[in-house]
């Protein structure tokens, strides 16, 4: 590999990355302290439709956590990566891992869903 093809990041902006990724984390890990917060302080119309809409949310909230954090998971490998060909290796496995996560999030999601109280749903 010649030296004008390597992939090469300054350390400098390595840290600044980094350092970029974690407070994004530390954002993110706030929001979702304070979803769970709302979550938790929701209120339904009856205790079996609440039960089962907070299943469904707690799923979701679950699912939303899993995928956002393999995404600072790959930013942080992104950043690390020593070359073209490991960002692009990286990428490729990411999106093969979030189309088969995502795949099974929307069945369970979907059989959730169907599981949850019919009183859930307000009438027509």
């Amino acid at each position: 590999m010649a030296a004008s093809d390597r992939f090469e990041v300054p350390p400098e902006m390595r840290a600044l990355a980094e350092k970029s990724v974690e407070q994004a984390r530390q954002a993110f890990d706030g929001f979702i302290s304070a979803a769970h917060q709302a979550v938790s302080a929701f209120e339904g119309h009856a205790e079996t439709a609440r039960k089962g809409a907070r299943d469904v949310t707690e799923k979701a909230m679950s699912f939303a956590e899993h995928n956002i954090a393999s995404a600072f998971e790959l930013a942080q490998d992104l950043v690390r990566a020593k070359d073209m060909q490991e960002v692009l290796r990286l990428q490729a496995d990411y999106i093969r891992r979030q189309m088969q996560a995502l795949t099974e999030q929307a069945k369970e999601l979907g059989e959730s869903t169907s599981k949850a109280p019919k009183g859930a749903a307000p009438p027509r």
